[in-house]
């Protein structure tokens, strides 16, 4: 850059190469801690104006904001307010098909298939199963989905009755 000058950061008295679109107005240099001084400086600066004194005081102002606060109850608080329960998510009624090729998953693809299931589930199977390895516990979550599909299968297409399990699959 043939042009601009260094120029000493008004934060941390370094050297720096300025921003060439900026490069006489600019003070402080690119580090985080320059460039919170400089937007401390510069909102300082603002308020010092006589016009300013009072921009986010008075009546207007109060009536503005009580508004704004009665069209977005809760904002504050957190996106959580608007979750629905998750015992109220409908089940996913996408039949899957079976297929032998699926039942054995390549060595990398593990992380991903546990990756994907939630955190509870894959605490609940080693707390039941007394393993937490990677290999076992994919037989496991595979054995479940299996069953599970199996009995949604059988109550989509079934007009009531039992569907027995026959013993524990631990």
């Amino acid at each position: 850059m043939a042009g601009i000058k260094r120029k000493k950061c008004r934060n941390c008295k370094d050297l720096f190469i300025p921003d060439p679109r900026n490069a006489k107005r600019q003070k402080y240099c690119h580090r985080a801690e320059c460039r919170k001084a400089s937007k401390a400086e510069s909102q300082q600066r603002w308020l010092q104006k006589p016009e300013n004194q009072d921009y986010f005081r008075g009546p207007d102002n109060v009536k503005r904001v009580q508004l704004w606060r009665e069209a977005n109850p809760g904002y504050w608080r957190g996106k959580h307010t608007n979750k629905q329960n998750a015992l109220q998510d409908p089940l996913n009624s996408q039949r899957i098909e079976n297929n032998t090729d699926n039942d054995k998953f390549a060595n990398d693809a593990l992380q991903d298939f546990l990756i994907a299931q939630p955190p509870v589930l894959l605490g609940l199977i080693a707390n039941f199963t007394d393993n937490a390895l990677q290999d076992n516990m994919v037989i496991t979550l595979q054995h479940l989905q299996k069953l599970g599909q199996d009995i949604v299968t059988n109550l989509t297409h079934s007009k009531g009755g039992h569907y027995g399990i026959q013993g524990s699959h631990r």
